[in-house]
């Protein structure tokens, strides 16, 4: 089968296409034909190696694990002989962290990995893209104890995950300001956001305004510059977390009303991954949350897409043609 491979870490053009094995399903597992999967900036981390405390998951000296890829949507073609949740031609989605291995036409996973059939009114392209944002937003979310009537502002709202934030922050009854670029504005504003900051034209630690939950997806701010916006019981989230940002992590655990949370949720148990997709799944069904897709490439172009994705202006998400 086809599969992307990367043995060192390194800029896109370690990405290498070739053939390896097509696997073999043990007892306990699927095999999945893969139709689509996703660059996001966590698999551009996991290629670079870079932050450094990334290569404790993926490996110190070089990548353990060859093929990158976490999320994924496609179609099971065979399955164990103890395999009870799934059959054949079931189509499904899901996520194979913190291993990957989905930059591949086939991927076999534990049954109860997490995996959950996918909606018939679900594209394959929108199935791995909700995967992507919608299973780390509710993660944090859920990990910045968000309730209804709270005022939440997401720095980093247009992207895979801030795009996913957002909706999810309307669907549990938060008041939402997203911060974007000026091109993204309309889009945060129509995925429900209440207010959108401009970041280019405008500081939101200067704004005077104080938030229960401030998001801040790629460490762009800090704690410090964030705090004096916090509620007095206010959390500060970040998805990239620095040093520093993990001291205060566990000095506000202990000294202070106002916390810093972060969290790893490529390591949250299966069972729990697959109880939220069938969540996101309803909310999908419902009409509560659609992935945005900004781009799509054949897995043969993988490189370019995480080029793309490193520029750091995508909307929503790249998507990746396997099948």
């Amino acid at each position: 089968m086809k599969a992307i491979v990367y043995t060192k870490y390194g800029p896109p053009d370690v990405l290498q296409l070739k053939e390896v094995a097509k696997p073999v399903p043990k007892d306990n597992e699927v095999l999945i034909k893969i139709h689509t999967t996703v660059v996001g900036p966590a698999e551009c981390a996991a290629r670079r190696g870079d932050p450094l405390m990334i290569r404790f998951i993926t490996g110190l000296i070089r990548p353990k694990h060859p093929i990158l890829g976490a999320e994924l949507a496609g179609e099971i073609e065979a399955i164990g002989k103890d395999v009870k949740r799934f059959k054949e031609g079931d189509q499904v989605f899901g996520s194979a962290a913190p291993n990957g291995g989905t930059y591949a036409e086939y991927i076999s996973l534990l049954e109860g990995g997490a995996l959950a059939i996918k909606p018939a009114d679900m594209t394959y392209e929108e199935a791995a893209a909700v995967c992507d944002g919608a299973l780390t937003a509710l993660y944090f979310l859920r990990k910045g104890n968000i309730q209804s009537g709270q005022k939440v502002l997401i720095n980093g709202a247009s992207g895979s995950v801030g795009s996913a934030a957002v909706q999810l922050a309307k669907h549990f009854g938060a008041e939402v300001t997203g911060v974007c670029s000026t091109t993204n504005l309309e889009m945060v504003k129509s995925l429900g956001a209440d207010k959108v900051i401009d970041y280019t034209k405008e500081d939101f630690t200067k704004s005077g305004q104080t938030y229960d939950i401030i998001w801040d997806m790629f460490a762009k701010s800090s704690f410090s510059r964030c705090k004096s916006l916090l509620t007095q019981k206010g959390i500060y989230l970040t998805t990239a977390p620095s040093p520093a940002s993990l001291l205060q992590m566990l000095w506000t655990s202990r000294m202070s009303s106002k916390k810093v949370k972060w969290g790893p949720s490529a390591l949250l148990p299966a069972n729990e991954k697959t109880e939220d997709l069938i969540f996101i799944n309803k909310l999908f069904e419902a009409g509560k949350i659609k992935p945005v897709i900004d781009r799509r490439y054949p897995l043969e172009q993988i490189a370019e897409a995480h080029e793309y994705v490193e520029k750091g202006h995508k909307k929503g998400n790249v998507a990746i043609t396997v099948t």
